[in-house]
């Protein structure tokens, strides 16, 4: 056993024997193993001194009649290190209701926040806030205080640093604006790096913006831009860093950006893209795959995935959405990920009704599991199973 480990090439091998009566205390010293001699027996006892005098990163504790196959321990290491965050039921939260919106500083109060996380409690495990500002506070607070159990990835909100003529509804912004930005950016960043050390056993992973690159943008941050807010984030927190963006631009531009980066973050909307339901979960495997072949040493992580269940016919025909066709993408895209171990940031908890145009059948307002009142949609009639 102790020769099938060394070729592993292991950085320290321990032996921790209760005084057995064979030749192993010998056998152990004659292989040039760490051996530790205890008087008190039992696996439980044993494997408590051994983790305690352990001084690795990983520990993999194996007893005297297992066997190892060759190369387990490196492939082992190998996946612990490209993902960087464990499978959990994840959905990304913005708590804003009606008359409420970023813009107008009109934020959810602390009471609506805590009915928001006491809904999604027991079912999800991990949320998605989207800038490190007032209601992003606030929601941490409310775990912090309330001794909940989520965690948080925790992003910037960034802001347009170029025109884009490409954007459909407009993102042309003079000299002064863009400068502007920049400065507001910078502060958006250096937020989220307080945040991310203020509540250091929430904050799990950390976002330096969110589609910012994709070509249909009106908030466009050239990639030299964003390769630097991610070098001042890793130079500044201990949290994992990632971007948030459609699957295209990483197939496309973001290479330089991804070296940076601890995982990859995509978003794969098949509705968008004007795909039906039979097709949904398939078009958003087939762009997870394809961004996962593209870059194979990093974890894969899909921040946003979703069904809307209303459209005016902007983008979305009418009869591509409802709450039964959500409800069927849902289920489906949530069993491939337990299945698969993918961390999924499903799209999204709650209705928000400031999003897009003044039409109510804007589909930009429709993509939660809840409305806006907080009701369930169909998806939620039968509650996920407990989170563990």
């Amino acid at each position: 056993c102790i020769e099938a480990i060394k070729q592993e090439d292991p950085k320290e091998i321990i032996v921790v024997d209760a005084n057995s009566e064979d030749k192993t205390q010998e056998i152990v010293k004659q292989l040039g193993v760490k051996l530790i001699v205890v008087e008190r027996k039992g696996l439980a006892f044993q494997r408590k001194i051994a983790i305690e005098n352990v001084k690795t990163e990983y520990v993999c504790i194996l007893d005297a009649d297992h066997r190892i196959i060759k190369n387990s321990l490196y492939s082992l290491v190998e996946q612990m290190n490209k993902n960087k965050l464990p499978y959990a039921r994840a959905i990304c939260y913005s708590g804003y209701r009606d008359g409420q919106d970023p813009g107008s500083g009109i934020i959810p109060s602390y009471r609506q926040v805590k009915e928001d996380l006491l809904i999604l409690q027991g079912q999800w495990q991990s949320l998605r806030l989207y800038a490190s500002d007032a209601h992003s506070k606030s929601v941490l607070e409310v775990i912090r205080r309330e001794k909940m159990s989520f965690d948080v990835m925790l992003g910037a909100y960034i802001t347009a640093e170029v025109s884009n003529p490409e954007c459909p509804w407009g993102a042309h912004y003079d000299d002064a604006e863009l400068k502007d930005n920049k400065q507001k950016n910078e502060r958006e960043i250096r937020q989220l790096i307080f945040l991310a050390k203020n509540y250091p056993n929430i904050v799990s992973s950390v976002s330096l913006g969110n589609e910012a690159s994709v070509s249909w943008t009106d908030h466009l941050v050239p990639t030299d831009s964003l390769i630097g807010y991610a070098k001042t984030l890793k130079s500044a927190v201990k949290q994992p860093v990632t971007f948030c963006e459609n699957y295209v631009p990483w197939l496309e531009k973001l290479h330089g950006l991804a070296d940076e980066l601890d995982f990859i973050s995509i978003h794969t909307y098949p509705v968008w893209e004007y795909k039906d339901i039979n097709e949904g979960l398939a078009y958003t495997i087939e762009n997870y795959n394809a961004v996962a072949a593209a870059y194979p040493d990093k974890q894969i992580v899909i921040t946003e995935a979703g069904w809307a269940t209303q459209s005016n016919g902007r983008g979305i025909e009418p009869s591509n959405v409802s709450e039964n066709f959500q409800k069927q993408y849902f289920q489906q895209l949530m069993d491939w990920a337990e299945q698969e171990q993918v961390l999924v940031y499903y799209f999204e908890a709650f209705d928000e009704s400031w999003k897009g145009s003044d039409d109510p059948l804007e589909p930009e307002k429709h993509w939660g599991l809840y409305k806006t009142n907080r009701r369930p949609k169909q998806a939620m009639y039968r509650p996920l199973r407990r989170a563990v």
